[in-house]
């Protein structure tokens, strides 16, 4: 069985944002060369997710308007995490989308259903954060 590891980095330039991350993916399954196996991608930092649905940007902003409304980012004084940071909206939002996805590798490609893409969800930017890929299989 082969085993295949990579880190990706993101900073994006806003606080939160939603990056469809599949090219990325499909590349480094490409470069593990996987046939038949598995693929996990995983937020590497609790402020950030990874999650799959479809690339709409109406879906998109409907996201950010009902994370936002389950957990706004202000007033930060709401939180009780909230005393040298000011990120406990970003936590929450992490815990509502999800730590990461496991795809099936079929034939070499994610074997994905109708519209679905890998997203990297952002929630607390503007610095670096991690992204790992393993990939096991034949």
């Amino acid at each position: 069985m082969k085993s295949f590891r990579k880190e990706l980095t993101f900073r994006t330039p806003t606080r939160r944002a939603f990056l469809n991350i599949t090219p990325q993916v499909e590349s480094s399954l490409d470069e593990s060369g996987v046939h038949e196996g598995l693929c996990l991608v995983n937020a590497m930092h609790i402020t950030a997710s990874v999650f799959i649905n479809d690339d709409e940007s109406g879906l998109h902003a409907d996201f950010e308007k009902w994370l936002e409304g389950l957990a706004p980012e202000k007033p930060h004084s709401q939180y009780r995490h909230n005393g040298a940071e000011d990120n406990a909206d970003a936590h929450l939002k992490r815990s509502l989308m999800g730590r990461e996805v496991v795809v099936a590798v079929t034939g070499g490609r994610l074997d994905f259903g109708p519209w679905e893409r890998i997203f990297y969800g952002e929630f607390d930017g503007k610095r670096a954060k991690r992204v790992l890929i393993k990939i096991i299989g034949e």
